[in-house]
């Protein structure tokens, strides 16, 4: 299983949510663009992207999409090798000592479980996905 998730926030600061997607094996310039596509229907406003360096958020195909996109997608990067910087790294931290610790499971179906009900929590908690923004250091 893989997911893709951005953490959406209002400009004035008022609330956040994490909107995310789990599909099984990993995600591509192909399945990302289909995501930020989701996304582009939930939010229906422009949009700023803060995105790291992984292969996949650089291809040809997803630079021509995004250009494709100015309307309501702006793109800034992280630079290489600063995941501290990235609000979104905390989501998975979060899941990951939470719902995720010490969990063996049978299935993988167990784990997507798990992993949708830690990513609900983090969806329906603001001040939390605030809190991620405020420990990268990147404001509003």
């Amino acid at each position: 299983m893989s997911v893709a998730g951005a953490l959406a926030y209002e400009p004035d600061g008022s609330n956040a949510q994490l909107i995310f997607a789990m599909r099984p094996g990993a995600y591509n310039d192909e399945t990302l663009i289909e995501f930020l596509m989701e996304l582009d229907e939930i939010v229906q406003r422009p949009v700023i992207l803060i995105w790291d360096g992984l292969p996949s958020h650089r291809s040809r195909r997803m630079t021509e999409w995004i250009v494709s996109q100015r309307t309501w997608l702006q793109v800034e990067r992280l630079p290489g090798y600063a995941p501290e910087l990235n609000p979104t790294e905390q989501v998975w931290g979060s899941l990951k000592s939470t719902e995720l610790a010490n969990l063996c499971s049978d299935t993988i179906d167990e784990v997507e479980e798990r992993a949708e009900d830690g990513l609900d929590r983090i969806t329906n908690d603001a001040s939390l996905c605030l809190a991620f923004l405020r420990h990268s250091g990147l404001r509003l």
